[in-house]
């Protein structure tokens, strides 16, 4: 049995912060049922090219595993129907700006009303409260407000733009916050609002660039420069766009590094002029051998083809809603008990798991299936 085994989440979440938590529960056993409607579907369905291909790449990332039904939330009717999923869930996840959800109707309080004992999650820019609540965001605001940006490149170029990694590390964040509420509940019976700020999360991120703060210091940009460990950076090696990450750390290891390279120079300029002749895969190779941390940049199709990371299941084929298989990225981590957690469907099409929740969750027969179809609220 999967660790979340038996929770059930009613997954009103739209892009990437908040959609990104849910399947990493879902993969860990979760039930999630994804609502959204045909007049409003999520906006990553649309195709877009990313990733190398013409498709909702990004879509196909954070609804994998997911069940999907059509709920119009416009309507009365449709609150009403969103509020009976709440009723047989365990937790609630929302993304929207602070306030809309509540306007909607569907607030931790109207929910509570539904399932004395719900878990909301609400993902949003700066949090549920304070001066700056109302303010909307996606990832490049999150990095930049919260200040990771800030201390991300070089020290004589601007800040670096976050993007999809700050949308993902929310989510991380935010599935084991919800992870933390499921087992404060178990023990206590009591639910929770978890309130998620994903400028926050990205000042959680500065460490010790705040403790300088903190103390009076002022922390720049090192680009890939480390306070102790040298060489420490990334460099060209042969071929077009080929590049090799190694990071030295001790004399023993610069030791063995002037060796390898026949150079007593380490400095970046003369030990770039050796990596330029190296191939990226083998030079790092030898000098794992030799002690020293090393590895070729991979690009996204070495990463999706590599054996290590397909018997660990990391990377996985999934089936499309046309038959196809795809690549699709596993669950970063192995339990040594229970079923393997991880993918298990592709992505869902709009309403295509309809009949289970309606029919065999809620209860409902057909004439008031078709009723409500015809009235727009499963649209």
């Amino acid at each position: 049995m999967k660790p979340l085994h038996g929770i059930r989440i009613a997954d009103f979440t739209v892009h990437n912060a908040g959609p990104f938590c849910t399947p990493l529960l879902s993969q860990l056993g979760a039930e999630v049922v994804k609502i959204e409607s045909a007049m409003r579907p999520d906006a990553f369905r649309k195709p877009h090219p990313v990733y190398g291909r013409m498709g909702p790449a990004t879509f196909d990332q954070v609804a994998s595993t997911k069940l999907s039904v059509r709920i119009n939330l416009k309507k009365p009717e449709g609150v009403a129907l969103a509020k009976r999923v709440v009723a047989v869930s365990d937790v609630a996840a929302e993304s929207f700006r602070p306030g809309v959800i509540g306007r909607l109707g569907l607030g931790y309080e109207d929910l509570k009303a539904v399932k004395r004992d719900i878990i909301m999650l609400a993902v949003s820019s700066s949090g549920q409260s304070g001066p700056d609540r109302h303010f909307a965001g996606y990832a490049p605001l999150f990095g930049a407000w919260g200040g990771l940006g800030e201390m991300t490149g070089y020290a004589d170029g601007p800040p670096i733009e976050m993007r999809h990694v700050m949308d993902h590390t929310v989510g991380m964040n935010s599935a084991v916050a919800v992870m933390a509420a499921l087992h404060r509940r178990r023990a206590t019976g009591e639910g929770a609002l978890v309130d998620v700020s994903a400028r926050e999360v990205a000042s959680s991120l500065l460490g010790e660039a705040l403790l300088l703060a903190a103390a009076g210091e002022e922390p720049h940009r090192m680009g890939n420069a480390h306070p102790r460990m040298a060489p420490h950076g990334v460099y060209p090696a042969a071929g077009e766009d080929r590049w090799l990450s190694i990071a030295v750390d001790g004399e023993a290891e610069r030791q063995a590094l002037r060796e390898i390279t026949g150079s007593a120079d380490l400095s970046d300029e003369a030990l770039s002029v050796w990596t330029r002749t190296q191939d990226a895969n083998a030079a790092a190779e030898c000098l794992q051998a030799a002690g020293i941390a090393a590895h070729a940049s991979w690009t996204t199709p070495e990463i999706a083809a590599d054996p290590h990371l397909r018997e660990r299941h990391a990377i996985v084929e999934v089936a499309e809603p046309d038959g196809k298989r795809r690549a699709a990225v596993g669950v970063p981590m192995r339990l040594s008990k229970g079923p393997e957690i991880g993918i298990h469907r592709g992505t869902p099409k709009l309403g295509e798991h309809e009949d289970y929740v309606y029919g065999e969750l809620l209860g409902m027969g057909r004439e008031e299936r078709t009723a409500l179809e015809e009235a727009e609220v499963i649209y």
